[in-house]
């Protein structure tokens, strides 16, 4: 029986600001290593868990409408290729996603066993994550719903926990679910973690397509109808598979935990052990248990310096961040915002980014750079009547062909060569030359060549706004 990787995508993890922010979320960042959260999680169900007849297959990605071309670009960067990135054109939890998933891969005429997994998980023992999955996989494969469990270090009440039943004949170490239960109080969370008797659940599952929906039928069939309907009224949109919107909307929102887990016929859940130094990511202070630590039980990332400083978290993105005399403390560090506090009230991160939403102040949702299909523009000054952004335009891509009604713009290329559509002329730009834009007049920016094209563009006019775009094409289906 094939294995069908399942990647979820959403989640914005607003403990994690302000890296982590509404249009670019924790699963889009370089946490631990090269590869992004979204990256790291396509490469670990890979063909090398292909063995005794199964084949893995191209995942199944299911992302949020939003930034579905950094999802999209990301993978490509990963060598990750696709078979389908479902587009939810609203959030609707676990649930609702990994149904979509299970229409998709019934879809093709087979009923693999999913292999269901967050994209914004670090596990640092992939090859011990991988066997994991392959102890799974019988299970799987039998008609049983099989997650992975954690050996608790803390009272956490973040996690869903389980209680591990009898165990299961056969040498994988997989045991029956007793009692599922998900998010406990902190006294609940203390006697689980005493009684030994109890594991994190990951997040992580594996069931057949079909068991699935099944289950989720049997307890949710509401939810099945709503995500069918949304289904059939799917359509391809370039790399991307959109589904109904008004169908999907009407679906309840749920998790896979609350909606089947809990409520699992006894018998038919199965936990396996993962020791693999799996975290979720959840906030700062876990990001500084996971790093590598100097000589002071500092984790310092980017142009950071230290001096009489302990047990910190630094992470520095655009400029020199210098500690004296700080302790147990986290400070982040990004273009537009800077992020100070004690490590042990990093679950009050997300009071600030609610507070940035009330005051719809644009650093609850953005970063300074803000990426696009073609590339990406940095806000690097503004002032009263002008602005000034850094626009990298990717080799062979181009911006939509555009006017605005109140803004004049300044195009200076300094790396490339562009080539301008303005009004009825189009013409190249070299390094070292400019152009200029009138208001109201009809234009686009290409990259013909083959390494980025980077220009400084000055902005100038009496509004300055995004929406102050009018577009007449765009390669892309942007309206």
């Amino acid at each position: 029986m094939n294995l069908q990787p399942v990647i979820l995508c959403g989640g914005a993890g607003t403990r994690l600001w302000p890296l982590s922010r509404e249009q670019y979320p924790k699963q889009l960042l370089a946490l631990a290593g090269d590869d992004t959260l979204l990256q790291a999680t396509a490469r670990r169900v890979d063909k090398s868990l292909a063995a005794a007849g199964r084949k893995v297959l191209a995942p199944i990605v299911v992302a949020n409408e939003d930034y579905r071309f950094l999802t999209a670009e990301q993978l490509r960067q990963a060598g990750a290729v696709p078979a389908a990135i479902v587009l939810e054109p609203v959030g609707r939890n676990t649930a609702p996603a990994l149904t979509l998933a299970a229409l998709v891969a019934l879809q093709a005429g087979d009923d693999p066993v999913l292999v269901v997994m967050p994209a914004d998980h670090i596990i640092t023992g992939v090859g011990a994550f991988r066997a994991a999955v392959m102890r799974g996989a019988s299970h799987a494969e039998a008609g049983k719903i099989v997650t992975f469990g954690i050996r608790p270090t803390h009272p956490e009440t973040g996690y869903g926990y389980i209680r591990a039943g009898k165990a299961l004949p056969g040498q994988d170490g997989g045991q029956e679910i007793g009692t599922f239960t998900e998010k406990p109080d902190a006294a609940a969370a203390r006697r689980y973690v005493t009684s030994g008797e109890y594991l994190w659940n990951s997040g992580i599952f594996m069931m057949r397509a079909s068991v699935w929906l099944k289950h989720l039928k049997a307890q949710r069939p509401e939810m099945v109808q709503a995500c069918r309907a949304a289904f059939e009224a799917r359509s391809s949109d370039r790399d991307f598979l959109r589904i109904g919107k008004d169908a999907f909307a009407e679906c309840p929102a749920d998790s896979i935990d609350y909606a089947v887990m809990e409520k699992l016929p006894a018998g038919l859940g199965v936990v396996i052990p993962l020791e693999a130094g799996w975290s979720d990511i959840g906030a700062w202070d876990t990001l500084w248990q996971l790093g590598e630590k100097d000589a002071d039980s500092n984790v310092k990332q980017g142009d950071v310096m230290t001096v009489a400083t302990r047990d910190t978290l630094a992470i520095s993105q655009s400029r020199l961040v210098a500690l004296v005399g700080m302790e147990s403390t986290v400070v982040v560090e990004t273009p537009d915002a800077v992020l100070v506090a004690h490590k042990s009230r990093m679950q009050e991160v997300k009071e600030v980014v609610a507070r940035l939403k009330r005051e719809k102040r644009p650093e609850a949702d953005a970063h300074r750079k803000i990426y696009r299909p073609w590339g990406y523009y940095d806000s690097i000054d503004a002032g009263n009547r002008f602005q000034v952004k850094r626009i990298v335009v990717n080799p062979g891509a181009a911006l939509s062909l555009q006017m605005h009604h109140h803004r004049a713009e300044h195009w200076v290329v300094v790396r490339g060569t562009a080539r301008v559509t303005r009004g009825d002329e189009t013409f190249l730009v070299s390094e070292n030359e400019s152009t200029y834009i009138p208001v109201g007049t009809r234009h686009r920016l290409e990259n013909p060549g083959k390494v980025p094209l980077e220009i400084i563009e000055v902005q100038s006019g009496a509004y300055l706004g995004e929406d102050d775009i009018v577009r007449f094409d765009d390669a892309y289906g942007r309206g």
